[in-house]
């Protein structure tokens, strides 16, 4: 966030306004939060606000979005590495017991991170709204990198003998990625009315037994 050559005190501020511009964009979303809203919350005049994001509420909402994507991101990989580590994959006994404690470490970021899946639940409700390049820079941050960091550790589970992907490991994350959250973002709105423990974990199993019956390698 900001400019390295910026002063601390005036990333201070920035992040500050980032903060609170946050909890105003996951309550009211980005077509409703308002410039004098935004900086109400974070307790500076309009003028300040612009001072330090000229391109007003766009580039205030772009920078909150990229840096809690990347908060997200780095925890995401930090689980996908702890789970299923680049250098140690699972026997086959061990393969649906991995994927799913990746499953619950993934869906454990909703609760761990709700200001940032606030902003997601917006984004998806209003990405008519929202400016095309912050849906970019988005997806630069967050979705992308972990998308081929998934992709890269579905193929080397596939060269360890235990997925046959098909010939589209993309396309197979992307699958797992989609049977293990889909049914549990739309039943909680992205955490904001949370399951039951076993009902959540019923779903994850569920996601992952039917990722395995369409990718498990097959003696």
């Amino acid at each position: 966030m900001g400019r390295p050559n910026e002063s601390p005190r005036k990333l201070q501020k920035q992040m500050a306004i980032a903060s609170a511009a946050c909890t105003v964009f996951g309550r009211e979303g980005y077509a409703r939060a308002s410039v004098d809203a935004l900086a109400a919350a974070a307790d500076v005049s309009t003028r300040t606000l612009y001072n330090h994001f000229p391109g007003g509420k766009a580039q205030l909402f772009q920078t909150v979005v990229t840096w809690t994507s990347s908060e997200v991101r780095d925890a995401q990989l930090a689980r996908l590495h702890a789970v299923l580590h680049p250098e140690r994959p699972p026997r086959p006994d061990e393969l649906e017991r991995d994927l799913i404690s990746l499953a619950r470490a993934f869906n454990g970021l909703m609760t761990d991170y709700a200001n940032h899946f606030a902003l997601v639940r917006h984004i998806h409700a209003e990405a008519d709204h929202v400016p095309p390049e912050v849906l970019r820079a988005w997806h630069e941050a967050g979705p992308e990198p972990v998308g081929r960091a998934l992709t890269e550790a579905m193929a080397r589970l596939e060269d360890a003998g235990l997925l046959d992907l098909h010939g589209d490991a993309s396309l197979a994350a992307g699958h797992f990625t989609a049977l293990i959250s889909h049914r549990i973002v739309q039943a909680t709105h992205y955490g904001v009315l949370p399951l039951p423990a076993p009902e959540t974990d019923r779903l994850l199993r569920a996601g992952v037994g039917a990722f395995l019956r369409a990718y498990a390698a097959h003696p």
